[in-house]
């Protein structure tokens, strides 16, 4: 009796430790417990404010917990990713990442404050978008081959235009792919550049889907191709670079949710699950769609390699840009 009594008791106290540890655990991981930030390096609407939103309103719902919107412009995305960076590993300030902060900033710029490879955890990608070669109106090239020959013809005197480091590097691909040269006009904000580039100043611009699109619409630009092997679904008419004759001229920018590196990985795994499930919906699939975006889901370590892979690519067209500018 006395040995089956001491049995009994050591049951009963290993359960209640395993109940004990269990709680600790679950109280460990009450996450959100207060509102998640969720920064925007750009300034409020523009394609990366307009996906950070629908994330934001979306991922609130599901998490039962505010998620704010803060947008950090400047240094073409490098304060507000600086900001990501060194933010807190909690899980409570998350940041939109693109293309030009995590594989192009980093060789075109001599210090932008992070390391896009060291310094975050990749949550979850979002979207994709190519880019698109547009020109003004009344221009006398109608599709992407036939200013091809008008800027061999006219070697160093036809320009281009844009407003990011990465489509900077895109008009630095298709010089290569041309084996030509052509003059580079930078401009700060898409409004300025768009007003001289539709009275002919400039030749041709490289711009994002989601800020093109109500321009074409308003017949206020041209659009000669989308850069990428296939047509956009939001522009079924505009050919692609690989139609025109270019199949290498491939040029995407995803947007994406990043965390700070030493992120918990139950948080990340917790949120990439619920932005693949948001990503889903058949009304942020039409709003996203319409805008000219292209739906991507997969997991943290996808998302990683992604960004590494661009990070390779893109580095390597920066070394042809510093040599053109030689």
């Amino acid at each position: 009796m006395k040995h089956l009594c001491l049995r009994l008791w050591r049951a009963s106290a290993l359960g209640f430790c395993a109940l004990f540890l269990a709680a600790g655990a679950t109280q460990a991981f009450a996450y959100p417990e207060r509102p998640i930030r969720l920064v925007v390096p750009n300034a409020a609407g523009g394609g990366t404010d307009a996906f950070a939103r629908v994330m934001a309103q979306k991922l609130g719902e599901a998490l039962n917990q505010t998620v704010v919107v803060e947008n950090k412009p400047g240094a073409q995305g490098g304060i507000g990713t600086t900001f990501g960076a060194k933010a807190a590993p909690d899980g409570y300030t998350l940041t939109i990442a693109f293309v030009s902060t995590m594989a192009v900033n980093p060789f075109v710029y001599a210090d932008i404050g992070y390391e896009p490879l060291k310094d975050f955890v990749a949550v979850a990608v979002g979207v994709n978008q190519p880019y698109l070669m547009v020109t003004y109106p009344a221009s006398p090239y109608q599709n992407l081959q036939e200013f091809a020959q008008f800027a061999k013809q006219k070697k160093g005197g036809a320009t281009f235009a844009s407003t990011s480091s990465q489509t900077e590097l895109i008009g630095v691909l298709f010089q290569t792919l041309l084996k030509t040269q052509m003059l580079y006009i930078p401009y700060k904000n898409a409004t300025t550049a768009v007003v001289e580039l539709s009275r002919g100043d400039i030749d041709v611009m490289v711009a994002s889907l989601p800020s093109a699109i109500p321009l074409l619409n308003a017949g206020k630009l041209k659009a000669l191709a989308v850069t990428g092997n296939k047509r956009a679904v939001a522009l079924p008419n505009v050919p692609s670079a690989a139609e025109a004759g270019f199949p290498e001229f491939v040029a995407n920018g995803w947007y994406g949710i990043v965390a700070p590196k030493g992120t918990p990985d139950e948080i990340v795994q917790l949120l990439n699950k619920h932005i693949n499930a948001i990503l889903a919906m058949p009304d942020v699939q039409q709003n996203l769609i319409a805008a000219g975006f292209e739906i991507l889901t997969g997991t943290p370590a996808e998302f990683a390699a992604m960004i590494e892979h661009d990070y390779q690519r893109w580095g390597a067209v920066a070394q042809t840009q510093k040599s053109l500018r030689k």
